[in-house]
């Protein structure tokens, strides 16, 4: 049973960091926030300093470390299932378009995270300060009218936020993510939500292929009706915990493989419905923490929905890119 320790150790470690880094890549200031921070504090007293410096650069300035972070992640995972799972799924005549099926979604998931990466959050500067300005009303509750950024020395346009790690304001402000190295805003959220379902679906059609593989060893060597003799002598049917234990002292690595997926598919799913819902509700993640547990009176914020139909089209036809109206 020691096997079944290692690996919910495993799993637990898995979902502690990647809570962690999701949480920070946010960045928002609430009560674990505050727990982090004096976590922080007492990390300051005994990391040496140049780690100290490393540590706090990757989540207080742009900084790709999380970025290549990412990569080596895609790398590790597809590295073992190309070198193992491929070949056992082709050995035995699995379905061609589904076991290649995770590399279409990589595929697309790559595209959209270097857009992500690459493109404009809607950054607010002189040039197009005014026209930000005209896009939005001020609600009078979370963005008021003639509200200066006190860094950027510019005209605060409604639903925008100064990002500190990137150093300027940005339109339409969502949140800043460590994992493509750039704020999500009104310009780049389309990118932001194809890629966060194209990753869910890359981890979700591996975790698929990787079950389908070890459901089929499971069943073409008949251990579902193997029997084994018990410290009393007597036989015994195998039960799951033994078929999970063979499972895993014969296929170590995919079986770690397949837990970490799970542990990324659940995550990624809750996260990938959490943003779908402020996209169809037209909030952003700075607004949505904003408003939370704040008490206010009927009708007092209509918010800036316009219907699904109306939001969808806002985030994957951003305003700026409609004509202005008349």
């Amino acid at each position: 049973m020691d096997f079944l320790w290692l690996f919910i150790t495993y799993v637990t470690f898995l979902v502690v960091c990647i809570f962690a880094f999701c949480f920070l890549s946010e960045r928002s200031r609430n009560g674990l926030d505050r727990v982090l921070h004096r976590a922080d504090t007492v990390l300051s007293l005994v990391l040496p300093t140049w780690l100290q410096r490393r540590y706090k650069s990757s989540f207080q300035t742009r900084n790709g470390a999380f970025v290549i972070l990412h990569l080596i992640l895609d790398i590790l995972v597809f590295a073992e299932y190309s070198w193992e799972v491929l070949g056992y799924c082709l050995e035995l005549e699995m379905n061609w378009p589904f076991i290649f099926l995770p590399y279409a979604c990589i595929s697309v998931n790559l595209y959209f995270f270097y857009r992500c990466c690459a493109a404009d959050p809607g950054i607010v500067n002189r040039k197009n300060e005014a026209s930000y300005v005209q896009l939005y009303e001020y609600d009078s509750i979370l963005f008021h009218p003639e509200n200066q950024c006190p860094t950027c020395q510019l005209t605060k346009p409604a639903r925008s936020k100064h990002c500190s790690v990137c150093g300027c304001c940005v339109h339409r402000f969502d949140h800043h993510c460590v994992w493509v190295n750039n704020c999500i805003g009104g310009l780049n959220m389309r990118y932001f939500l194809i890629y966060l379902i194209s990753l869910t679906l890359t981890a979700l059609s591996l975790a698929a292929v990787i079950t389908a593989f070890l459901l089929k060893v499971v069943l073409l060597s008949h251990m579902m009706s193997a029997t084994f003799i018990d410290p009393d002598g007597l036989e015994q049917l195998v039960n799951m915990v033994f078929i999970i234990q063979h499972l895993f002292m014969t296929f170590p690595r995919i079986v770690f493989t397949l837990g970490f997926l799970c542990v990324l598919v659940l995550l990624l799913g809750v996260y990938s419905a959490f943003m779908l819902y402020l996209g169809l509700t037209n909030q952003t993640t700075n607004e949505w923490h904003k408003l939370k547990g704040r008490s206010l009176a009927a009708g007092s914020r209509k918010g800036y929905s316009k219907g699904i139909l109306g939001n969808i089209l806002e985030i994957f036809q951003p305003r700026t890119c409609h004509k202005k109206d008349r």
